[in-house]
């Protein structure tokens, strides 16, 4: 089968290179789809590049989201058959709860979904949702859930009437908007770029800021708020702009900390929340109850994941550059 692959050294887009592999053949408990789809993450991006490893001490097949088809199964499986359309899970293998210590990420340092064939271990997968296409269903293995969780788990689910401040407009940030619009909240993006802008208020967007124009934007968060503050804020940039993010959560909100693309420097004291009585919370994608229960979420609300553009297998080096552009909104999906 072919695939793409890094080695433990990759340090740029050029060291990802297509390759052939032996098909998989599965355990007792085995999963293996034909894979139909991928979809790219920024992690994807910095793991490839050498700025993101996390131990990865081998080759490996890069991109953690994934849907497919199964082609076969293990002799105890119980929860797949083939032609079951299924999506991968971020981690391996985490079920509900508190994570298990051995579990591990597709991409790294798992081998991931950039691949004809994958397998699984069946607890590994889980069914992917009717009303979308392969592409979409691409989308939702860590973007997706990695919203879920900042937007309808962590601390205070999101009710109508709250205001969500989501930062960027990458797969992550629309994630939230629509899932945000679904609960009945009012969304604020932020970005560069009016462009960007218009396209999220398209989706739902109430207000946009540009950080261009305004580099004071918490206070133009104030303004739109009418002082108040948001309720949640989808802390896409990281430390860099932790301390903005405090600026513009209102009294009992939450601060969600997801990326890191504002860079590692910044003020990262927590002071300013105490007065708010507000919160911060760490958010690591989520379990397979989280990815379920956003697939429920989507189906019920007929959600389309937002699709920047689509590449073929064969132009994955490609659709990798066009990620460094930063000129697209939501995700970026390959078709196998």
């Amino acid at each position: 089968m072919k695939v793409y692959e890094i080695s433990k050294t990759a340090s740029s887009l050029d060291d990802l290179h297509l390759r052939e592999r032996p098909e998989p053949q599965p355990g007792p408990y085995d999963v293996v789809a034909r894979m139909r789809a991928a979809s790219l993450n920024y992690r994807d991006h910095a793991i490839v590049t050498g700025k993101y490893r996390y131990n990865l001490d081998h080759d490996t097949i890069p991109c953690s989201d994934g849907a497919g088809e199964v082609v076969a199964v293990g002799p105890r499986v119980t929860r797949f058959k083939p032609g079951d359309r299924v999506v991968s899970t971020f981690f391996q293998i985490w079920i509900d709860g508190i994570p298990p210590k051995n579990r591990g990420a597709l991409g790294a340092p798992m081998d991931g979904t950039l691949a004809e064939y994958v397998c699984l271990h069946e607890d590994g997968w889980v069914a992917m949702p009717a009303s979308l296409s392969f592409e979409e269903a691409a989308t939702l293995s860590c973007a997706a859930a990695t919203a879920w969780n900042a937007v309808m788990i962590a601390g205070r689910p999101t009710k109508p009437g709250d205001t969500v401040l989501s930062l960027g407009t990458g797969g992550v940030s629309m994630f939230a908007l629509q899932f945000a619009r679904a609960a009945g909240a009012r969304v604020i993006v932020t970005s560069s770029s009016d462009e960007k802008i218009e396209r999220a208020r398209k989706l739902g967007a109430s207000d946009g800021v540009n950080y261009k124009t305004h580099p004071d934007w918490p206070a133009e968060v104030q303004r739109l708020t009418d002082g108040r503050g948001v309720d949640c804020v989808v802390e896409n940039g990281g430390v860099g702009t932790l301390a903005k993010s405090y600026l513009c959560v209102g009294w009992g909100g939450k601060v969600c900390l997801i990326g890191v693309l504002a860079g590692p420097e910044g003020q990262n004291n927590p002071h300013d929340l105490m007065f708010k009585s507000a919160s911060l919370h760490g958010i690591s994608v989520g379990s397979r109850t989280v990815l379920e229960q956003l697939i429920r979420a989507i189906e019920v609300n007929r959600i389309k994941p937002v699709i920047d553009r689509v590449f073929r297998f064969s132009e994955a080096p490609e659709a990798f550059r066009y990620q460094a552009t930063q000129a697209y909104v939501g995700k970026i999906a390959i078709t196998i």
